[in-house]
């Protein structure tokens, strides 16, 4: 392991306590990592280095194109160090001094010189300048300096490495440029440093994103419209529950954040707020295994007047059609019914679905299966029970003397069974929709009425169509 050196820097260039280096070699340089750093554009990277060998301190040449001055003479390859030298690089002054156990070096900047003007000027060897010798004086002789060590090619591997691992360890900076000095005319072109620029403060930035944060909160309920296409419709925009029993948790008041939180989905939103005594947010199960729910068919933002409700009844026809490409969870859909509407027997087979047992009991129809109904034969009840216990009769329909459906309300004989009649008559009842009291087109007549048939929200005891139920 190599021997430890120590050395004392003291920087009267800088606003610091001295230091204390201990290192098997002392870099100096431009590099972050340089026990000595000087900062300068004049000073190399790496550009010497000082080591202690059989208790010498040794000055070592690093870049032979920019030397270190020793004493005025610049150092080619090594020089012994003494106290008393005096060392030059750049614009730099470094005066060597020793202790018992450490060298010692005070750095000192001489503003206004470069390194042409701070090197390589020749002694003054006339003999105008010479004194005489005060008595007393003189009388200790100095120790001998030390020659210069020959070449070591261990001495150079060790330099090599400590600049290479002072580059790994460096950061990219403008602070310190990648191309080399320029020389010459073109060093005016040099890119400066930057260490005397003031740096924006990060508490500038931090308080920047805080007051944009709070004003865009601020906007976002101040300015509610404007983050969307248009308001929202007058039942999400009202602060009190009109209608008895409520299908409301609590009145919406136009605010955004009873469906756009933090803490959860819209479609979960949606839900928690939609039960209540008049209302249960179910989904049929076809809906939930293709991951459609509530926003797919109920939009909002789309003017004060725009009713969710209505509109879900068009989502049917707009999704459910063979023009539609989409996938829901891998599923494809097409138009139902193969375009038509009519008694549920195809070939003379009966295709209907029917209604599983939980949506069956929901309907609290006086019918039950009995134990030699086949699933044909249960689902036909079913759908002749839904039809004539639970649906009045049109006008100009044959009805019973309850004005409710009948048996011969679509069927003109039944031996053998009329099963064509029904085919014509169905759309009466299945196609268009208009609201009641004030006769506006919800549906046109031409267009089927989905939800006359298919119930989403089967909790709900109003999700038949009202005009054709018999009894609430």
């Amino acid at each position: 392991m190599p021997q430890a050196n120590k050395y004392i820097i003291i920087r009267e260039d800088l606003v610091q306590d001295p230091l204390t280096v201990i290192s098997d070699g002392l870099l100096v340089g431009r590099l972050l990592e340089c026990e000595l750093l000087l900062n300068h554009p004049s000073v190399s990277r790496a550009q010497a280095g000082i080591k202690e060998i059989n208790g010498n301190y040794y000055l070592f040449s690093l870049r032979p194109s920019n030397p270190v001055v020793l004493n005025g003479k610049p150092v080619e390859v090594n020089e012994t160090l003494a106290p008393g030298d005096i060392l030059d690089v750049g614009p730099f002054r470094l005066e060597i001094d020793g202790s018992q156990d450490a060298l010692i070096i005070k750095v000192s900047l001489r503003i206004g010189v470069v390194a042409e003007t701070a090197s390589f000027s020749s002694p003054d060897l006339s003999t105008t300048k010479l004194e005489l010798p005060v008595p007393g004086e003189g009388k200790r002789a100095k120790a001998p300096r030390p020659a210069p060590l020959p070449g070591d090619k261990a001495l150079d591997i060790f330099w090599d490495k400590r600049i290479r691992e002072a580059g790994k360890m460096m950061r990219p900076s403008s602070l310190f440029p990648k191309s080399q000095k320029r020389s010459g005319k073109t060093q005016f072109n040099w890119t400066p440093t930057t260490d005397l620029t003031s740096r924006w403060p990060a508490s500038f930035f931090v308080w920047g994103a805080i007051v944009v944060g709070l004003l865009s909160v601020a906007a976002a309920y101040a300015y509610a419209n404007a983050f969307a296409p248009a308001p929202v419709s007058q039942a999400h925009a009202k602060s009190r529950l009109d209608i008895v029993p409520a299908i409301a948790a609590k009145p919406n008041g136009n605010a955004c954040t009873s469906c756009h939180s933090f803490t959860g989905s819209m479609e979960a939103n949606c839900k928690q707020c939609h039960t209540a005594p008049g209302f249960e947010a179910t989904v049929i199960e076809h809906h939930v295994a293709a991951g459609v729910g509530c926003v797919e068919c109920h939009t909002e933002h789309h003017g004060a007047n725009f009713k969710a409700a209505e509109a879900a009844m068009g989502t049917c026809t707009e999704c459910h059609n063979d023009a539609n490409r989409n996938t829901y969870n891998g599923r494809k859909v097409g138009t139902p019914h193969g375009g038509t509407f009519g008694y549920p027997v195809v070939a003379g087979k009966w295709t209907w679905k029917g209604l599983n047992d939980n949506e069956w009991a929901l309907k609290k129809i006086a019918i039950t299966r009995l134990p030699a109904d086949t699933d044909e034969k249960w689902r036909s009840k079913q759908f002749h029970a839904l039809h004539v216990q639970r649906v009045r009769a049109l006008e100009g329909t044959p009805a019973n003397a309850q004005g409710e459906l009948s048996c011969s309300s679509c069927h003109k004989n039944f031996n053998p069974i009329d099963r064509e009649t029904p085919r014509t008559t169905c759309a009466g009842c299945h196609n268009g929709s208009v609201e009641p009291g004030s006769n506006r087109v919800l549906i046109a007549q031409d267009k089927p009425n989905c939800v006359s048939c298919h119930a989403q929200h089967v909790k709900d005891r109003w999700h038949w169509n009202s005009s054709l139920l018999a009894a609430q």
